[in-house]
């Protein structure tokens, strides 16, 4: 009988079969995807290097070794059980199918859409930037924790809190009282969860990055476990890798079981086990809109010359999408607590290692003693531009524009 709290190192098919029939509570395995690769990958330091092999001489080959794994897996789950198998767009239909099979299309829950956003240099197509978990439980009666999440900014919480009801044409109304009033509706908790979650990828910098290929962030676990268990249930993963699943489960208060086939994943689970660490998400924590910096002016300036906004820059606020002489093209927005000048150091200092050679200032101050384009500046590559409400507020505040009838000035 295999014990909680412990890492095997082989394959899962051989330590599955020691474990007790329906003693787990959830299994999750994010398993080889039949990506043909094999995945390698360096931590910070260059001193250790990981990999896996992700090779198969045919998907028969693949489908028949998950297929047994993942029928162990049934077979050691209780029966208020669940499985989330995780996996992406190459092999994600074959798994489906076989998961239907296996656990019956009936105990389906959802089809699971990780989010996230990264760079790539991607071929010609759409980039990729998800995965998917399926998550199937062994019987109709499973553990299902409810989640709830904020409302949209765009909804009315005030009308939320009214109760509703159909009227006799089946239009849906607001319940009122014998008196008229409105009825007020019951506590709301918020919106419950949706298959869509948007959790960022592991940034190079992040506490919990291992350097082990394919990682996940311990944020998008800590969800998964907390949705289908409880403290105390026993959480297996047979595909355990660097243990992210595990460092979850433990931090959850959650027994855990984990294998791997690679020694050297077995070693590094175990020191993260030793001295769990979690990266806290600063984008989840204070939503997108704490990354917007630029005010409405400068954006919709920006907007206007269909630029690229720039978000987190003291000299740049944006660059074109044309580039020039094949370098990037600046603009800055000059702010009303700037002169001309202060604005155009900070664009020549953050473009000094850009490899700009045009950059355009856009003047939004009124300054007499300037001109549209300034000769004192010492870049010759510089473009000064008024903004279109400085022309304007300077044509009519012209004394001399004002003192001309307007059908002397058109002639």
């Amino acid at each position: 009988m295999t014990k909680h709290n412990t890492l095997l190192v082989g394959d899962c098919l051989i330590h599955l079969a020691n474990i007790e029939t329906g003693s787990v509570d959830l299994v999750y395995l994010d398993p080889p995807f039949f990506s043909q690769t094999v995945w390698r990958s360096k931590t910070r330091d260059n001193t250790q290097e990981y990999s896996f092999n992700d090779k198969w001489e045919s998907l028969q080959e693949y489908k028949a070794f998950l297929a047994e794994r993942v029928q162990e897996c049934k077979r050691v789950l209780k029966n208020t059980g669940s499985i989330f198998l995780q996996c992406d767009r190459t092999a994600s239909h074959h798994l489906r199918l076989m998961l239907d099979e296996l656990f019956g299309s009936e105990n389906f829950q959802s089809e699971i859409i990780w989010n996230y956003r990264r760079w790539s240099n991607s071929k010609s197509g759409l980039l990729n930037t998800h995965q998917t978990i399926y998550f199937y439980s062994k019987s109709a009666v499973y553990k299902f924790n409810r989640i709830f999440t904020d409302y949209s900014p765009t909804t009315n919480i005030d009308q939320i809190l009214q109760e509703r009801e159909r009227n006799e044409y089946g239009k849906v109304v607001y319940k009122r009282d014998t008196t008229g009033e409105v009825v007020q509706g019951k506590e709301k908790k918020g919106v419950p969860l949706s298959d869509v979650w948007d959790i960022p990828y592991l940034n190079p910098k992040a506490n919990e990055r291992t350097g082990y290929p394919t990682q996940k962030p311990i944020l998008l676990l800590e969800r998964l476990i907390t949705i289908a268990s409880d403290e105390e249930d026993l959480i297996l993963d047979p595909f355990c890798g660097s243990g992210t699943s595990l460092v979850a489960a433990q931090l959850l208060n959650r027994r855990w079981l984990g294998i791997d086939v690679s020694n050297d994943a077995i070693n590094l689970a175990q020191s993260r086990l030793n001295i769990p660490k979690r990266t806290s998400s600063r984008l989840l924590e204070l939503g997108e809109a704490a990354y917007l910096n630029q005010n409405d002016k400068t954006r919709s300036i920006l907007n206007s010359l269909d630029a690229i906004i720039v978000e987190r820059n003291a000299g740049i606020d944006g660059f074109l999408k044309t580039h020039y002489l094949e370098t990037p093209v600046a603009i800055k927005i000059q702010r009303a607590s700037e002169s001309l000048e202060e604005a155009q150091k900070k664009l020549l200092r953050a473009c000094a290692t850009k490899g700009c050679i045009l950059k355009i200032l856009i003047r939004t101050n009124p300054r007499r003693d300037l001109t549209l384009f300034e000769s004192e500046f010492e870049d010759n590559n510089l473009i000064v531009l008024d903004s279109y409400d400085l022309i304007v507020g300077e044509w009519l505040n012209n004394p001399r524009l004002k003192a001309t009838p307007p059908s002397d000035i058109a002639n």
